[in-house]
């Protein structure tokens, strides 16, 4: 199988934590793309209509891409528990991908778009949504956040460093101080350090 992929991206890690905690990096080549909505990568377009990362191309199916769809065709591969918990871990994923999905917007927003048409409310808006989404965790989905790993950890976790990555102005913490908590300990995870985005 080969990955098309990107270091720094939230959603590209979350799928490579699985691979870290289900055993199965070995079996994923890695395939560095640059690509952006202006500048799409040609072969990931070739094997991803929507050009976005990540991809995961294989044998004997078509690519897959989205990271939940990715994530849980590995789960399953690897017949890991990652999606115990049902539709309450599936709700925490997806609450966490809403993290990513803003913040990854903000970065857009301040990285490719020239300084005299950024625009400040929508910056406001994905702000607004990034905390929302960890005060969501804060107050409803912590249990899930201890345990034995599950996607909810990982993808919190692939979120919230993102976050501290590209935003690190942004004060997550202060509405979600036992979130802060988790975070501080689970980051020191043998896959989190791998994956770290900074040492790429």
């Amino acid at each position: 199988m080969k990955l098309f992929y990107s270091p720094a991206s939230p959603f590209v890690r979350k799928v490579v934590l699985v691979l870290h905690e289900t055993e199965q990096l070995d079996d994923v080549e890695l395939q560095l793309v640059a690509t952006t909505v202006t500048e799409p990568d040609s072969a990931l377009a070739a094997i991803n209509p929507l050009a976005k990362i990540p991809a995961l191309a294989r044998e004997g199916g078509p690519t897959l891409y989205d990271s939940r769809v990715i994530c849980e065709f590995l789960d399953s591969r690897a017949g890991s528990t990652l999606y115990r918990g049902g539709w309450d871990i599936k709700v925490l994923e997806a609450t966490a991908d809403g993290i990513m999905d803003a913040a990854v917007s903000m970065s857009y927003e301040k990285r490719l778009r020239p300084a005299e048409k950024q625009w400040d409310a929508w910056l406001e808006g994905q702000t607004r949504k990034v905390l929302g989404g960890c005060s969501a965790v804060e107050t409803r989905w912590m249990p899930l956040l201890s345990g034995p790993i599950n996607i909810g950890q990982l993808a919190v976790a692939a979120a919230l460093d993102y976050v501290d990555f590209r935003h690190p102005d942004l004060n997550w913490r202060a509405a979600a101080p036992e979130l802060a908590a988790w975070f501080k300990t689970f980051e020191t995870r043998p896959a989190m350090v791998a994956t770290n985005p900074r040492q790429s």
